[in-house]
């Protein structure tokens, strides 16, 4: 299945894509697709429901992000070994975890707006992890039966606040429109191997990231039971699986986004987000 939210931003209502690609809403069914909807129960609830009754969604309609009520982000940082190699840095020996703030979250299409004064907001294209049954001390083998889908992330990342303004790296990661979503939560049945996945990312017309998930550190189902030992995992959080190589630091010289640049990015199977960038003009 591939689940959708859709409508005004805060006024998000659920849906899916049917076979034929068009968009229907699910709001009679469920409230939201979040919580008690992403566990292995709730998804065989949508699965069971005859899509070609549900109302049909325009197709302009403005997507938001897949999952709502989302309780916590959890990213791994150096997670492919040449994009650290291209940040000066060196593979982990353990995950390297950060967390963004929900409040960054926004819809695949919506604008990135650059924090004031930001000169060094860059981009990353990554395979989101979506929980859906409650994880806590998993055992790696067992782990992805915890994973209701995947969904692709934008990991934005302002690098002076990341790594300049002293701390952790949670600051530089979380300002708003920092986490766009979607376009869908591809449910997890109908993602062969996550570990097969080809994600890439286009800064106005040129290819910047080309990279698979084959040659991540850490794996998905590492990743799941890993994070599991540390804290419960509660189904709609979500987990920002790493970055290859191709973001604006690595380059020489450096290429950092500005207003009216256009980002398309995407990973197989998993739809694809285009955005533009603007400034912050909040008050």
């Amino acid at each position: 299945m591939k689940l959708i939210r859709f409508g005004p931003p805060g006024q998000e209502r659920p849906g899916l894509i049917d076979p034929d690609g068009r968009p229907r809403d699910l709001s009679a069914h469920v409230d939201d697709i979040a919580g008690a909807t992403l566990t292995p129960d709730g998804l065989a609830r949508l699965r069971a429901l005859d899509w070609s009754r549900l109302p049909q969604v325009p197709a302009d309609v403005r997507l938001g992000p897949p999952v709502g009520g989302v309780g916590k982000v959890m990213a791994i940082g150096l997670n492919y070994a040449d994009h650290a190699a291209e940040t000066g840095g060196e593979v982990p020996p353990e995950p390297v975890l950060f967390m963004k703030a929900t409040s960054a979250i926004c819809g695949p299409n919506d604008p990135i707006r650059l924090p004031r004064g930001s000169e060094a907001t860059d981009w990353e294209v990554e395979l989101g992890v979506v929980i859906g049954a409650p994880a806590k001390y998993v055992d790696e083998a067992a782990a992805l039966d915890h994973v209701a889908g995947y969904c692709v992330v934008n990991d934005v990342s302002e690098r002076d606040y990341q790594i300049r303004r002293a701390g952790q790296w949670t600051k530089g990661k979380s300002c708003d429109t920092f986490c766009p979503l979607g376009p869908w939560l591809v449910t997890r049945e109908a993602v062969r191997n996550p570990q097969a996945l080809r994600l890439w990312l286009d800064l106005d017309g040129q290819r910047m990231q080309d990279g698979r998930t084959t040659t991540m550190v850490y794996g998905v189902a590492f990743l799941v039971s890993y994070l599991s030992q540390l804290m419960t995992l509660h189904p709609g959080d979500v987990i920002a699986t790493g970055t290859p190589p191709g973001v604006g630091m690595g380059r020489r010289p450096r290429v950092y986004l500005k207003p009216g640049n256009h980002l398309r990015l995407g990973i197989d199977g998993l739809g694809v987000q285009e955005t533009t960038v603007v400034a912050d003009d909040a008050a």
